[in-house]
């Protein structure tokens, strides 16, 4: 079976289920129980790393940057690779909700960017509101946030929590010039403690590969952090830089999302990261719209990526990292 196509038996573990087997009709795997019970379980699928962009941005991404004064971002995000392919693409809400569809992601979540102003992470915000106020059943979101702006991005902080976004990210510090223990950080972490806000922070692998717009984050300081603000869940973004082979085991609110993996590991990474952190603190996500698949045209991010953590993950995983985990932990009332 073709990467991206839906598998006709997804291996998925049911506690007190004697006998089982697996069925698909359409985008809906589901779980037929063959006991007592005779009822239906959907497996929910969350990818709980996606990015997207208003219009305008959409329209002219290298124009929007220069003039928003955005480089790093359109360093990383407007690049071509060396095959001359675009790094990423640009969608529109509608075109998300069609690739999950077509992948079979039930729920995405919307992340923020590390923007370099204040004025960008409002309108980012805004924009963000309105998808979920728009497709409440499909999209939730995290905002974004520039600690310098001070008390002003504190009210930013409160009022897109008013409007109903979950969570604080991807930020990074790091790319923002600020120092870990910043007072304005950390008076951002504060205030996200209090609002139980999770965060979701850009993390690099001390490890990897170099390319454009590449910018160290010490896997030191989110430890402190996560030491420091005990009450703030941290999601660490691309499997934490694989955090866990400088500190183990981890803090207690340090959860792993597992965005963009095809471009950083192969595909050991599933089973090193789960047998190193519990299958409990990982959140498959995908860095939407990376490609992610530069080197294979026929494959979509979604899809693709689905299909590979499904054949990669344990089977007593599965359930919780392709959705159960995020509903968790970011609250979300889904129904299956």
């Amino acid at each position: 079976m073709r990467r991206g196509e839906h598998e006709r038996f997804v291996p998925t573990l049911i506690a007190n289920a004697p006998r089982f087997i697996i069925s698909t009709t359409g985008r809906d795997l589901r779980v037929v129980l063959t006991g007592p019970q005779n009822n239906f379980l959907r497996v929910l699928v969350i990818d709980a790393h996606v990015h997207l962009y208003p219009p305008e941005l959409n329209r002219d991404p290298a124009g929007w940057a220069a003039t928003q004064r955005e480089p790093h971002w359109g360093m990383l995000c407007t690049r071509l690779r060396k095959n001359g392919r675009p790094v990423q693409a640009f969608p529109s809400v509608d075109e998300l909700l069609r690739t999950m569809d077509a992948a079979g992601v039930d729920h995405a979540v919307l992340l923020g960017w590390y923007w370099e102003n204040h004025e960008t992470c409002i309108r980012q915000n805004r924009f963000y509101a309105d998808c979920t106020r728009t497709h409440p059943d499909r999209l939730s979101a995290f905002a974004t946030v520039h600690p310098s702006a001070g008390v002003a991005a504190l009210d930013e902080v409160r009022r897109a929590h008013g409007e109903g976004l979950i969570g604080l990210g991807e930020l990074s510090t790091h790319s923002q010039h600020l120092e870990p223990d910043d007072a304005n950080w950390h008076a951002v972490l504060d205030l996200a403690g209090k609002l139980s806000l999770p965060v979701n922070l850009h993390v690099t692998d001390p490890g990897g590969g170099n390319y454009p717009g590449r910018v160290e984050t010490p896997l030191v300081d989110f430890v402190s952090l996560a030491r420091a603000f005990p009450t703030v869940n941290f999601i660490l973004a691309h499997w934490g830089g694989r955090l866990w082979r400088e500190a183990s085991p981890l803090p207690p609110n340090v959860f792993l999302d597992t965005a963009a993996s095809p471009l950083l590991y192969d595909q050991a990474i599933f089973a090193e990261g789960v047998q190193a952190c519990g299958a409990d603190r990982v959140l498959w996500g995908t860095d939407y719209p990376l490609d992610l698949y530069p080197h294979d045209g026929g494959v979509g991010t979604m899809g693709g990526f689905l299909s590979d953590a499904r054949a990669a993950l344990p089977v007593a995983a599965t359930q919780n990292i392709l959705g159960g985990n995020a509903a968790r932990l970011l609250g979300l009332a889904l129904r299956a």
